[in-house]
């Protein structure tokens, strides 16, 4: 199943965006410490190309440490980008915000030329709480569903640091199939673009590979090891007392369980990606879109009786 979610207000969001670009300086992008390349939005990486960037890996408090170190240095090692961590428990955002932006910005700064930066990410990464954490304040709106923000804000968190804010925005074909999976895994994606049961298996799968322990522990099951992923949805479902008549599980009572476990951190600080994996699966993403477009391009020159030329 392909997982996809672009509502119209999210067509909205790109063309506010792209029109706010040209007086920007600095583009921050709020991704999801559990899942920092598949929250990545493609479509702010083409529309904000050659501006300094700074990607805050949000909720880090819930993603495994040692994976997050990894993708701090993956992001650092670009040219014109700085990465941080932050999570909800943080004690002075704002500081480490604008002494980063400053840092990509050294030539901005005073009344006279005020720092402009943006600051954008997919739905339900944790933007509203963040500027509300920034600002000391609430004006901006907050929830556990994506699409709560639907309009631009500007903030001045500083007399010489403007902040732009902008709704949370998908794009419209996610290509990586275990990105999808792992952004409606997060909550990332509405409801009603998703098959819960379907999702979770493919999160139980991924966590009985890197996390089988924590699995073991949050519901005591004897084993992991050796379940297919159905199977050990049903283990959890037994555990958890989400049966129906006749000794049946209720898959989707238990994948629902599983679902609420994870983006509560119940299950225990994991990831669902690392870098090393995320080449991996867009490599083979690219390779398949390929195969898709021959083929395409195949069928419409055998319907049309005209053969494309082989490129050079």
């Amino acid at each position: 199943m392909a997982i996809q979610w672009f509502p119209g207000h999210m067509n909205k969001a790109r063309k506010a965006l792209e029109e706010r670009v040209a007086d920007i300086d600095v583009v921050i992008e709020m991704l999801d410490a559990r899942l920092p390349a598949s929250s990545a939005n493609p479509m702010i990486a083409r529309m904000t190309r050659g501006r300094p960037a700074l990607k805050i890996l949000n909720k880090q408090d819930l993603a495994d440490p040692a994976v997050t170190a990894l993708w701090l240095d993956w992001y650092r090692a670009r040219p014109g980008t700085q990465a941080i961590a932050l999570d909800a428990g943080e004690k002075a955002p704002s500081q480490k915000l604008i002494a980063a932006c400053r840092e990509l910005a050294p030539n901005r700064g005073g009344l006279d030329k005020p720092l402009r930066v943006l600051i954008c990410g997919i739905p339900n990464v944790g933007k509203s709480t963040l500027i509300n954490s920034l600002t000391g304040r609430r004006i901006a709106r907050t929830g556990n569903e994506p699409g709560i923000t639907k309009g631009e804000q500007r903030i001045l968190l500083a007399d010489d640091f403007e902040l732009f804010d902008t709704p949370g925005m998908l794009w419209p074909k996610i290509e990586v199939p275990e990105g999808g999976y792992n952004l409606a895994a997060s909550g990332a994606v509405g409801r009603n673009a998703l098959d819960e049961e379907e999702v979770v298996l493919e999160l139980l799968q991924y966590l009985a590979r890197h996390y089988a322990d924590l699995l073991r522990a949050r519901y005591r099951l004897d084993t992991v090891e050796g379940l297919q992923d159905f199977e050990l949805l049903e283990a959890i479902g037994r555990k958890r007392g989400a049966m129906l008549g006749g000794g049946r599980v209720n898959v989707q009572k238990a994948a629902e369980i599983v679902l609420t476990d994870f983006r509560a951190a119940a299950i225990g600080r994991v990831s669902l990606e690392r870098p090393d994996e995320w080449r991996v699966w867009e490599k083979r993403a690219k390779e398949e879109a390929a195969r898709r477009l021959a083929e395409r391009q195949a069928r419409e020159a055998e319907r049309t009786g005209k053969v494309k030329p082989p490129r050079e």
